[in-house]
């Protein structure tokens, strides 16, 4: 039986092993995912010490830009049907927030103040006055749609109005969390991830946060996992998760006076309609639109069905 018994050991290491060595993922230097993930009209500028990867689509003289922020994992990508819908009436400002896409980890001035909201909101500001945007019409999903209220919390005159789209802001009970989420957020198996990411904790990510998994593409987890994989990043999504404090300043929310849209999937579990009503409850005037097939990122599972109010909410035909 002892002899049995360590045989099986012994077949359990082996094959652990060689898990662990088909999930090892390097790192990728930024310069060999430009190529694919940053075309024309992609750009890079520094701002503050910090290489900032940026798009500035439509009209220069649009007195009123709309300035788009992506959600935790993701990048400015996400909001590329949103643009094309856009640009052609509008400017459309997107990038990538310190920690995520080809931006990559928080350095220069902003390395040592962490992966937090008002860093965040700070951020957003630096980067309006670098482009010499006066105001904007500032969106965002996810984190990005708290890093957009705190904004105009932050600077109101600077912020004309809001497009809230699955934000996060007042404290919830999530239904369902990427796996890849909750592995970042643990203190030992966070940092393993920096050297180990298995495709399939992305795909799996993607689906739970997709109303309709079967639109999760390879394509798309192609663009997430090598996005992941840019230097940097796993070690700066670990230290964003392990930051995080759920429902943090949400008292600030009810001090917003800008005009407020809020586009919501009704199949979120991250951030589920109680979320919604509680932004809707706490600034007044702003006005709910619910996709009751989409999940945590609507302007990426749908772009043409959810940037329909948007285009509403901004006037445009």
């Amino acid at each position: 039986m002892t002899a049995w018994l360590l045989r099986l050991l012994g077949a359990l290491i082996l094959l652990s092993a060689v898990v662990l060595a088909m999930s090892r993922a390097p790192e990728r230097p930024v310069d060999t995912l430009v190529a694919r993930w940053a075309p024309p009209p992609s750009d890079f500028i520094e701002l503050r010490g910090q290489l900032v990867h940026l798009r500035d689509e439509g009209p220069r003289d649009d007195p009123l830009p709309v300035v788009l922020i992506h959600g935790t994992s993701a990048s400015l990508h996400t909001w590329e049907g949103w643009v094309r819908a856009l640009k052609g009436q509008r400017r459309v400002i997107s990038f990538d927030l310190p920690g995520f896409g080809l931006t990559g980890p928080a350095t220069g001035a902003y390395a040592a103040a962490g992966y937090h909201g008002d860093t965040y909101a700070r951020f957003v500001l630096d980067l309006l006055d670098h482009l010499q945007v006066r105001q904007a019409v500032i969106g965002g999903n996810s984190l990005g749609g708290e890093v957009a209220w705190r904004t105009a919390v932050m600077a109101p005159a600077r912020v004309h109005s809001l497009v809230l789209v699955d934000a996060a802001g007042p404290a919830f009970t999530p239904d369902a969390v990427p796996l890849g989420w909750i592995v970042a957020r643990t203190p030992v198996l966070g940092r393993v991830t920096e050297w180990i990411l298995p495709r399939s904790l992305v795909a799996q990510g993607l689906a739970s946060v997709y109303g309709d998994p079967t639109k999760v593409t390879p394509e798309l987890v192609d663009r997430y996992f090598e996005l992941t994989l840019r230097e940097g990043n796993r070690r700066a999504l670990r230290e964003r998760l392990q930051a995080m404090t759920i429902g943090e300043h949400a008292e600030r929310i009810a001090t917003i006076r800008q005009p407020t849209l809020l586009v919501w999937g009704g199949r979120d579990r991250i951030f589920d309609l109680g979320v919604a009503r509680a932004f809707e409850q706490a600034i007044p005037g702003s006005r709910l639109v619910v996709f009751d097939a989409l999940g945590h990122v609507p302007q990426e599972e749908d772009p043409a069905a959810s940037v329909a109010p948007v285009r509403e909410f901004l006037g445009l035909r």
